[in-house]
């Protein structure tokens, strides 16, 4: 199959691209380990933010005209302060910080190396603008034990290593979603990982 993959900055280009990647989110999330019960007003809300953010991109993949992946990114000092306020007391400028908001891609089209690409475009936008001297992102952390969780599931871990990110131990942020099934949000734990940006 034949993916292209296009950096999207703020502006119509990205504005024409928040339902098709308010659905991928909603799609994509619901699966673990986030299981994920989407809310289209939250992603309204939620979009809207971060393609108002200066600095922001979004790498989308595309399969023809279809949205399959996309990975977003925005200076963190922009961002809610459920994830601001972990690395600002452990003593890290949050204004030199890049945020990873998430990278998500349809099971069918995973396996192909777009992930690391992904990875790579926005660490060179980060790059870009000058300003930041690490990239940060974080994942959720669900107990070995959860109901859900599927036989065959791997944690991502020693992909993240691979790109370069190391874990900050004890760095972690509480942010709530509702599960699948359930009746009410709940907070989870997510862990942050970062990665020191190779400036020319």
């Amino acid at each position: 199959m034949s993916v292209r993959l296009e950096t999207v900055p703020p502006g119509p280009d990205l504005d024409r691209l928040l339902g098709p990647l308010a659905d991928l989110r909603i799609e994509v999330f619901r699966d673990w380990p986030y299981l994920y019960d989407g809310d289209r007003d939250y992603e309204a809300w939620y979009l809207s933010r971060f393609a108002a953010a200066a600095g922001a991109v979004l790498v989308a993949a595309f399969d023809g005209d279809a949205l399959v992946g996309a990975s977003t990114g925005l200076p963190l000092a922009t961002e809610h302060a459920d994830f601001t306020a972990p690395l600002a007391a452990a003593g890290y400028a949050v204004d030199r910080l890049y945020y990873g908001a998430e990278t998500i891609l349809r099971r069918r089209y995973r396996g192909q190396g777009l992930y690391r690409r992904f990875f790579e475009r926005r660490e060179g936008h980060a790059i870009a603008l000058g300003e930041f001297e690490a990239l940060v992102f974080c994942g959720v952390v669900r107990p070995d034990d959860h109901p859900a969780r599927p036989a065959d599931a791997t944690a991502l871990d020693p992909v993240w290593r691979r790109f370069g990110y190391d874990r900050l131990d004890g760095v972690v942020a509480a942010f709530p979603w509702r599960d699948i099934g359930d009746d009410r949000e709940t907070a989870k734990p997510m862990q942050f990982w970062i990665k020191r940006l190779a400036h020319p």
